[in-house]
């Protein structure tokens, strides 16, 4: 951080290493706020209708989202799939195509097509560790009543299988994306400078009260328990280079989430890095908060320094909105057709007022 006071912060342009920008009319809508939110670099997460799961796919997604959002840099991943080959893998590396994202069937939003077991895929990650290439992982197991498997803990359950990859591959570097739990951190302190752990914001505010009975704070994985969260707050206030930001911003149509099933994802995509600033001043660590949005993402992706700029916020308070209505919807914010953020009409106390 530079020129800062008590009233003022300025940030390098931040980096969010998961993030959910969709398609369609919820993709036109979300993927300019990314800016808003005091992000210029993105990874884009792959699991579309239909997922991306070719090269060819990939690049046509990230060409898109660049023409509504020209000065973001965006990261692109491909959805784990049997047609993923070592052949497809070289490909994919060449054109660009930063990762490869892991969805165990049926844990979250569009994940049907998601991979039962990993082992017949460790010829596609021994293409990936020579390409150099990145893995992310959904890291939950798909619930089982019969194994005692359930959604509080499909995380810790999932851990083996983190250490035995990060085994087999020593040299591929592996990213256990939106940590809930202190075993996922313990585990992924405890392995080598391979492995990386991405935390949402949203994990670092609530509990599993904050979502139970309330559809817009509800996503996958959930929220555990307050010692769970209290670990994942330890982490960042301790600096820890292996573990920085990836939001999983995750937009939904309001009448999704506010249905009888209700679809899990939290979006704070528009008010991200003021709500970091928020929780990290009251955790006592403003000064690690450049490190958490920016450079310990960077520095394990290897993308080197920042976007040219910086991002000023101001002791002044955002009001979030109630929702965000969806572009090409004819209907108000109110209705069905919006999008509910994160402390939808609460203020926090940090607002972007400069951007260069």
């Amino acid at each position: 951080m530079s020129a800062n006071t008590e009233s003022t912060i300025t940030l390098p342009w931040a980096s969010d290493f998961h993030c959910h920008l969709r398609q369609g009319d919820m993709m036109n809508t979300i993927t300019p706020m990314v800016e808003q939110g005091g992000v210029r670099t993105v990874l884009a997460m792959p699991n579309l209708t239909p997922p991306l799961t070719t090269t060819e796919m990939a690049v046509e997604y990230g060409k898109t989202l660049q023409q509504l959002a020209p000065n973001v840099h965006f990261i692109l991943t491909l959805y784990l799939n049997p047609k993923l080959t070592p052949e497809e893998v070289e490909k994919a590396a060449k054109a660009g195509i930063t990762a490869v994202k892991v969805y165990p069937s049926g844990v979250t939003t569009n994940s049907d097509w998601g991979v039962l077991d990993l082992k017949i895929y460790y010829p596609t990650f021994q293409a990936m560790q020579d390409n150099n290439m990145v893995l992310c992982l959904h890291g939950e197991c798909p619930s089982d009543a019969s194994k005692d498997i359930c959604i509080m803990n499909a995380e810790e359950r999932f851990l083996a299988t983190l250490r035995e990859l990060h085994q087999e591959f020593p040299k591929l570097r592996i990213v256990l994306e939106h940590a809930t739990t202190k075993a996922a951190v313990e585990c992924v302190k405890s392995l080598g400078d391979t492995v990386a752990c991405t935390i949402t914001a949203h994990h670092l505010f609530i509990t599993i009260d904050d979502w139970a009975g309330h559809p817009h704070h509800f996503c996958k994985p959930v929220a555990k328990f307050p010692h769970d969260r209290d670990a994942l707050r330890e982490v960042v206030k301790s600096g820890h280079p292996r573990f920085f930001l990836g939001s999983d911003s995750a937009p939904h149509p309001r009448s999704a989430k506010q249905g009888e099933k209700p679809a899990a994802g939290v979006f704070t995509t528009p008010i991200l890095i003021p709500l970091m600033a928020t929780l990290f001043e009251s955790l006592g660590c403003m000064d690690k908060l450049e490190g958490f949005i920016s450079t310990h993402g960077r520095a394990f992706y290897g993308l080197g320094q920042p976007p040219a700029g910086s991002v000023t916020l101001t002791r002044s308070p955002t009001c979030v909105p109630e929702a965000y209505a969806i572009s090409g919807s004819e209907q108000a914010a109110s209705d069905a057709m919006s999008v509910v953020p994160f402390m939808a009409g609460a203020e926090i106390p940090w607002t972007i007022t400069k951007t260069d």
